[in-house]
């Protein structure tokens, strides 16, 4: 679980610590922090050094002083960062819990929650921000190989992506359909893609779409 990083903000001392504890005893790193302003001027600092090192997500407490959780997880939303929130929720707190998930989190636990559904929200978060690096890893290789094309390959590729045959693509560009192949291999080349369809993709995450 190397790189796995949780962020726990509740003010209760008590259950701040134990619920680390239970985190730290399952391998993850486990932050904890007394209030939502804590953990943000926290979260400033990592992002402006070397961002999250890997995936992560935060737990926090529903009612806290000052900043409520629902306030932070709406703050975490609204700055687009990678990092799923699992909201706890006292009781009861029903129209709590349905607002946090509409603000976005991604599941809510009820006090007294038993460590294991716990641990099982938290590994659910886990996959979701490991998916989203991934797929966030994957556009940003595309991008870098995109920025490498000359302008024709680029048009190549445009049409390629819009469906386009070499025939079609020569008729558009005024070229013969002999050059559409050298600039169609070329594409395949620095997009180091060895099929159609694996170039689409790359070109579509890399937002190239015709």
């Amino acid at each position: 679980m190397s790189g796995q990083t949780v962020f726990v903000t509740d003010d209760d001392g008590h259950v701040r610590d134990s619920l680390c504890a239970l985190l730290l005893a399952e391998g993850f790193a486990a932050s904890g922090f007394p209030s939502a302003t804590a953990f943000l001027a926290h979260l400033d600092v990592l992002l402006s050094r070397s961002g999250l090192s890997g995936p992560a997500c935060l737990i926090t407490d529903v009612r806290m002083p000052g900043m409520s959780g629902i306030e932070l997880l709406e703050e975490v939303m609204r700055r687009k960062i990678n990092l799923p929130v699992i909201v706890v929720t006292g009781h009861g707190d029903v129209p709590l819990a349905v607002q946090a998930m509409k603000a976005g989190a991604t599941d809510f636990i009820e006090k007294p929650y038993d460590g294991q559904a716990m641990l099982s929200a938290v590994s659910r978060a886990l996959k979701a921000a490991s998916s989203q690096q991934a797929q966030a890893s994957v556009a940003q290789q595309a991008q870098a190989r995109l920025s490498g094309l000359t302008q024709r390959e680029r048009q190549v590729l445009d049409l390629l992506v819009g469906g386009a045959s070499n025939k079609q693509i020569a008729f558009e560009l005024d070229i013969s359909p002999r050059t559409v192949e050298i600039h169609r291999a070329h594409v395949m080349d620095k997009m180091q893609a060895k099929s159609l369809s694996e170039l689409v993709r790359l070109a579509l995450a890399a937002g190239s779409e015709g």
